[in-house]
This record gives structure tokens, sequence and C-alpha cells, in this order.
């Protein structure tokens, strides 16, 4: 299944819901994330085409603590929502959805593989 390019309007809007979301968790106005030691850091927001879902992407400087900072997230979804629609002019505001954000991860991966002397030397013949 091909993916398909996001509309203009729902990059705007992601790009507004990113905002407002990370400007709520550093300002510290999340009470489910009080007790976590952890810096958390907004990746993307990206917007179903209908805008009713925004999937929110986040990575954070501690992986113990990642399904803490899951949870938290996602108790405070509502929270979110409410600010969202106070600070935005949308008909919808749409339903948010937390997700670890694993692309570093992967790269990492990809870059070990690159890197293993078997892979070098199997490139280096070609």
């Amino acid at each position: 299944m091909a993916v398909k390019e996001q509309s203009q309007r729902q990059l705007r809007v992601g790009q507004e819901i990113k905002k407002i979301i990370a400007g709520e968790i550093n300002q510290g106005r999340v009470r489910n994330l009080e007790d976590i030691e952890t810096l958390v850091t907004i990746m993307e927001a990206q917007v179903s085409p209908d805008l009713k879902y925004a999937d929110v992407y986040f990575i954070t400087s501690n992986k113990e603590t990642d399904e803490q900072v899951l949870e938290g997230l996602q108790l405070a979804a509502n929270h979110f929502r409410k600010i969202v629609a106070a600070k935005t002019s949308l008909r919808f505001v749409p339903e948010i959805r937390f997700h670890i954000d694993n692309s570093f991860a992967e790269v990492d991966k990809i870059e070990k593989l690159l890197h293993d002397p078997k892979v070098s030397k199997d490139l280096a013949s070609k």
C-alpha cells in the first residue's frame, strides 16, 4: 500500500498541534509527567486526511521511561485536545494519539549494519 503525501492543510494543522503540545510539556503543565525525570521531545504530529485523528510522535532522553511517558501523555490527551481547541479555529479538534518515535533506533540499526565488517567486505568486493 502506497503512503499518500499529506496535504498542505494536514501539514499546517499537524505543525500547530505539535507546537501547542510541545509548549504545554515544556511549561510543565502536564500533571501526569511531573514525577518522571526525563526530557520529552515532540518529533512530529501527523493528521489524518479528514482531520479527525492526530498521531503525535515523541522521544525521551531516558529510554527506560518511554512507556511511563506514553501512559502519561495518553492520559493527558483530552487536556491537550481542549488546549488545541482553545488555541486554534478548527471546526473539529482531532483525537490525539501518542506514539514512541522509533525512527532514530532504526537509523542506528541500519548504521550498525552498514559498518559491520562482513557488510563492508561485501560492499568493497562489488
